[in-house]
């Protein structure tokens, strides 16, 4: 019995191995560096110098170059939420109510654009809303003045909203595939109106869909750097733009202090994780 339990003590460890290597080496080791960075201070021309400090926090939450770059990150991915939301839902009860002939082609358009690398249909984006584009061409021969779009905040909600899109149309189409459609009936029988049934009814029970594309959606754009800086111009500093910018850009590198950046940005992300793990059931998910 003995020799039998320390055989499938040994297939286990085999089968969960390779898995608990991939961990280790790509996540565990290198969120580890990244902890240890944030506590040292930086190296004079570049690198690190083994000396611990709290500096690297204390400039994040007294800077104010940091806290307007979280402040207007966490502002953008909130409207991206909220507008994702908003188009989401429309289109993903359009597509609920098709046949089911009709539901397998929406959806395959809803993911056609993830068939092209996203940096490419970010430059696509470019050359429709530049001065000469597509769009200001289209406000042209209507006889109104083109618009400058590109390079402004306004380009990079666009871009953001043009990404994300379909992480929320997703899942509210998942919530909405299991909707029982007759409960609206049920309420107007009772005398509700469309309005009433969608906000008493439909909502609360499609809602974990909503969550769910929600956490798709905002975790995301809180820290990306590409939109911003294809079709905002990086005229405006969000935490993607300032990660890029320590590490890679400003001369000499601040690992350190980009590492702190990254260490709070998780901690941000892990707090909303935990939020929606406490807040739905498995069913829901």
């Amino acid at each position: 019995m003995a020799a039998l339990r320390r055989n499938e003590r040994a297939r286990l460890t085999g089968l969960l191995s390779p898995g608990l290597a991939w961990v280790l080496l790509f996540f565990a080791l290198p969120l580890l560096i990244i902890v240890l960075y944030s506590f040292l201070a930086p190296g004079r021309f570049g690198g690190v110098e083994w000396a611990t400090t709290t500096k690297n926090y204390l400039t994040l939450f007294t800077s104010s170059v940091y806290l307007n770059a979280y402040w207007r990150s966490i502002v953008i991915s909130v409207l991206t939420t909220l507008i994702t939301v908003l188009l989401a839902y429309p289109m993903a009860l359009f597509i609920v109510q098709r046949s089911r002939r009709w539901r397998t082609i929406l959806l395959f358009l809803v993911l056609l654009p993830f068939w092209t690398n996203f940096l490419v249909r970010t430059y696509a984006w470019m050359i429709i809303l530049n001065e000469n584009g597509v769009l200001n061409m289209a406000l042209r021969s209507i006889g109104l003045p083109p618009q400058k779009i590109l390079y402004t905040e306004w380009a990079t909600l666009f871009g953001l909203v043009y990404g994300e899109l379909p992480f929320m149309v997703l899942p509210i189409y998942t919530s909405l595939d299991r909707f029982d459609f007759r409960l609206l009936e049920a309420s107007a029988d009772l005398g509700a109106d469309r309005w009433r049934s969608f906000l008493r009814v439909m909502l609360p029970l499609t809602m974990p869909g909503v969550v769910a594309g929600s956490v798709l959606v905002f975790i995301p754009t809180i820290g990306q750097f590409v939109v911003s800086e294809l079709l905002g111009g990086a005229k405006v500093d969000y935490i993607g733009n300032l990660l890029q910018r320590l590490f890679l850009r400003s001369n000499p590198p601040n690992w350190p202090l980009g590492s702190a950046m990254a260490v709070v940005v998780m901690l941000i992300l892990t707090m909303i994780i935990v939020l929606y793990f406490r807040g739905t059931t498995e069913d829901d998910r």
